[in-house]
């Protein structure tokens, strides 16, 4: 999986293992949220950079039916669902104390998803 290098990370930010674990497991798409990779994950990193200035997001996943983004946030160290593409001040949706709390919504979120 492509994701952002050591290099592209901000500041000394880095993956947290329980993330690499699932990447590492194949975890990649859990109905509606996939991760993000390559092209995909820079263009949202870039963009949510341009549209959330005041913030320091790094974005890992995607909700297929919503803008809703899964990003780590640098400044309050914890997981944060941004609604992704609306004004600033707006976008806060969720907030989970780290990888693993976001990943039990997801689950829930999986078990609950019909197309």
């Amino acid at each position: 999986m492509d994701v952002l290098s050591s290099a592209e990370l901000p500041g000394r930010f880095a993956y947290p293992k329980e993330f690499l674990r699932a990447v590492e497991s194949g975890l990649v798409g859990l109905e509606p949220w996939w991760l993000l990779e390559g092209r995909n994950l820079r263009a949202r990193a870039a963009g949510m950079r341009e549209r959330f200035p005041g913030r320091r997001l790094v974005p890992f996943a995607r909700r297929e039916d919503n803008d809703d983004v899964a990003c780590w946030d640098l400044d309050s160290g914890s997981v944060r669902v941004i609604h992704d593409f609306t004004a600033p001040g707006w976008e806060n949706r969720r907030e989970f104390v780290d990888f693993y709390a976001w990943l039990r919504a997801a689950l829930e979120d999986f078990m609950e998803f019909e197309q």
